[in-house]
């Protein structure tokens, strides 16, 4: 009896660097068969280089899901997917050094990801990041890893953490846009004041904040800005 080879896999991974180095995150995300979030996980890096994450996600994704799935990786770093299927050969008969002689940034991370790719099927897809209607795992990891970059803390399906907020990169899009500024109240007395959020938490119109955004008080409690009901 033949034994079926496992389904293939769509995922995402993505790295955050506020600053670039400045404090950093990672995460990556597996969907189901209709491309829908099932199992993510997020973590921090301290201070890192945008790099860094970047490597760091595919490295945990590649860890995170046994060695005989084939994999397709979605990602929206040039960096990252050229170093490891374009540049890496040449690095690695060059003595891990690089075109120019100089030693190749990050060679432990690309290292141990070129271990972990050997004799794995994966499938690299390049996605364009924070696009209105882009493509929605990589848009999932992009709001984890910037989420973990912000709050340091580790998050994830496994953890029961819930969806990472929306990312402000993204552009909301034009719908969403005209619905928040209706809600905006427009009579007079209306709190304008905003602080940076101790935690993470839930605002009135269902999405979430992370801790360090800044955050507003609405008639039904804590939520965005944007997003106010009432008078504070």
């Amino acid at each position: 009896m033949i034994e079926a080879m496992p389904e293939r896999v769509v995922a995402a991974c993505d790295g955050a660097s506020k600053g670039n180095p400045g404090p950093a995150g990672w995460a990556w995300v597996v969907a189901d068969g209709d491309e829908s979030p099932t199992r993510w996980e997020a973590g921090p890096l301290g201070t890192a280089t945008n790099n860094v994450a970047e490597l760091t996600a595919l490295e945990r994704l590649l860890t995170a899901v046994a060695p005989d799935v084939p994999l397709e990786i979605r990602m929206d770093s040039q960096y990252a997917m050229k170093a490891v299927t374009t540049w890496l050969p040449g690095w690695k008969r060059k003595g891990w050094k690089t075109a120019a002689g100089k030693p190749v940034a990050n060679q432990e991370l690309v290292a141990r990801i070129d271990e972990l790719l050997d004799g794995r099927t994966v499938e690299f897809r390049y996605v364009p990041a924070h696009q209105v209607d882009g493509d929605r795992l990589n848009d999932f990891a992009d709001r984890a890893a910037s989420q973990a970059a912000v709050v340091q803390q580790p998050a994830g399906s496994d953890l029961g953490s819930p969806e990472p907020p929306p990312s402000p990169d993204t552009p909301a899009p034009a719908s969403s846009a005209r619905r928040r500024a209706s809600a905006r109240p427009t009579r007079t007395g209306t709190s304008t004041r905003t602080i940076k959020a101790k935690f993470p938490g839930r605002c009135v119109c269902g999405r979430s904040y992370a801790a360090g955004e800044s955050i507003a008080k609405n008639a039904e409690g804590w939520g965005h800005p944007e997003c106010r009901t009432g008078a504070a």
